[in-house]
């Protein structure tokens, strides 16, 4: 993975904890409004993750392909961000 790992993994671990503050919210059965804004809250950060990875994945992997001039392997990579793109727009 070419994106900060430091940074990637203290998103996640925000993330597990929001998960695990979600889970308590819906034990001591709270208010849905606070649920639901908690869950767009993990949601905009695992996004936010996404888009570091895949920058990563361009500037590094994609970037490399190009530089060495691999046309098979830059065409893998292009079609590995067309299936990734096309996954994101059904989200």
């Amino acid at each position: 993975m070419k994106a900060d790992k430091k940074k990637t993994i203290r998103k996640l671990k925000t993330v597990g904890g929001q998960i695990d503050g979600l889970i308590k919210m819906i034990e001591d059965d709270r208010y849905c409004i606070d649920i639901s804004n908690q869950v767009m809250a993990s949601i905009s950060i695992l996004k936010n993750i996404n888009k570091d990875v895949l920058r990563g994945h361009l500037e590094h992997c994609v970037y490399d392909s190009m530089k060495q001039k691999n046309e098979d392997d830059l065409k893998e990579k292009i079609d590995e961000i067309e299936k990734i793109i096309d996954k994101l727009n059904k989200i």
